[in-house]
């Protein structure tokens, strides 16, 4: 466990805070593949209503 010292000397279990990063935009490809991945979801999600829907 890590700790801080303080100015008179004590010792307390603050969490340090790590480095800030900024993420970076998606490629051409990772946009793709998330249309993709988007696209069978909501077919996956309309045909499970439609199964729901057809046997009741």
């Amino acid at each position: 466990m890590r700790y801080v010292k303080e100015e008179g000397g004590l010792l307390n279990n603050f969490a340090v805070e790590p480095k800030m990063y900024e993420a970076e935009p998606p490629t051409a490809s990772q946009k793709r593949n998330f249309i993709i991945l988007g696209t069978v979801g909501a077919i996956l999600v309309g045909g499970l209503m439609f199964v729901a829907v057809s046997v009741s």
